[in-house]
């Protein structure tokens, strides 16, 4: 698709350059998939996100759904077609009214969908009891309350079921775990990939917890995301158990180690610097343990070299062990007994 988005500077006595927050992104989802974007704060991930829930505008490339672009459909077909793909965002609370109920937080786009479907106010009603039981909430005790009554975790399932009002084909989950209680996480991830396998629904799953996204897409594909640009892409599993490309490599080995656990992965690797550097053809070049004067002067292209399986930018791939690995368990006293 090529998805390109630049925001423009800020003005003032100091003023700003221009950010460039995707610069020519291509990814696919199938009917039914999940796909994860994993990269740092500010790789452009969440605007990639709302670009696809047309939140926000891009400046070039192709958005197609089901092999259409967005940009030639007329203004009815085009909301029509972002409204096939909804958001479920990061913080449950900013994304709710604090004013309104939950029974009228769901009412409004269920009604919309009742005028499509000819449907009355009693199958409004009863589809709204059967959302939060679908996303693991009681109707009786949620439907009355007030955002500010429900828990966190509660919350962000009152998102999701929201969400689903309008029967998308798509969800994109934007760091849909990162506010909510560790213990809850499990929960809400398991009931993304639940509603996946039994509604069908297509699932983006944006984040920076690798952790995470290998949960949401074992059968799925990770792309690896920095400033802007995919610098590797390939199965979720693959990526992360052989990574080739130096920046996936050093977003592994950051994973923290569980002492006495687990061991560090065999072959980490850091990058040589944490502060922005100066643009160089290969992004990652300034940063880079592995760069060569190549990098600094040549763009890398995203292909399959090495018989790999992922695709990468990157001149020089090798695939490296960095994840974090389970220290095998010794037994004491486990010897013959005289």
């Amino acid at each position: 698709m090529g998805l390109v988005k630049t925001f423009p500077g800020r003005g003032g006595l100091l003023g700003h350059e221009p950010v460039r927050a995707l610069r020519g992104v291509d990814f696919s989802i199938p009917a039914g998939g999940a796909v994860s974007f994993i990269g740092e704060s500010g790789c452009g991930k969440t605007t990639l996100g709302k670009i696809l829930t047309g939140l926000e505008s891009y400046d070039g490339g192709t958005l197609a759904i089901d092999g259409q672009d967005v940009r030639r459909l007329p203004a009815g077909r085009r909301r029509a077609a972002f409204r096939r793909i909804q958001m479920v965002h990061q913080d449950p609370y900013a994304a709710l009214n604090p004013t309104r109920t939950v029974a009228q937080t769901l009412s409004d786009p269920l009604r919309m969908r009742a005028r499509e479907l000819s449907r009355d106010q009693s199958w409004i009603d009863g589809r709204s009891e059967d959302l939060l039981r679908m996303v693991g909430l009681d109707p009786g005790f949620v439907l009355p309350r007030y955002p500010h009554m429900l828990s966190g975790g509660q919350r962000q399932r009152l998102v999701i079921a929201r969400a689903l009002t309008v029967d998308p084909d798509m969800l994109v989950a934007d760091e849909a775990v990162s506010m909510i209680d560790v213990s809850l996480r499990l929960g809400i991830l398991g009931l993304l990939r639940e509603l996946r396998r039994e509604l069908g629904i297509a699932l983006l799953f944006i984040t920076h917890d690798v952790a995470t996204a290998r949960y949401i897409g074992q059968d799925g594909d990770l792309y690896v995301i920095y400033r802007g640009r995919v610098v590797e892409h390939g199965p979720t599993d693959v990526v992360i158990e052989r990574p080739v490309h130096p920046y996936t490599q050093c977003l592994l080995s950051a994973i923290p180690v569980m002492r006495g656990l687990e061991d560090a992965g065999p072959e980490r690797v850091m990058p040589v610097s944490d502060e922005m550097a100066e643009e160089t053809p290969c992004l990652f070049a300034p940063r880079c343990p592995f760069a060569t004067e190549r990098c600094r002067t040549e763009v890398p292209p995203l292909s399959h070299s090495g018989g790999t399986p992922q695709e990468h930018a990157c001149f020089y791939p090798v695939p490296r062990r960095v994840v974090p690995v389970d220290r095998p368990v010794t037994q004491v006293g486990a010897g013959p007994r005289g």
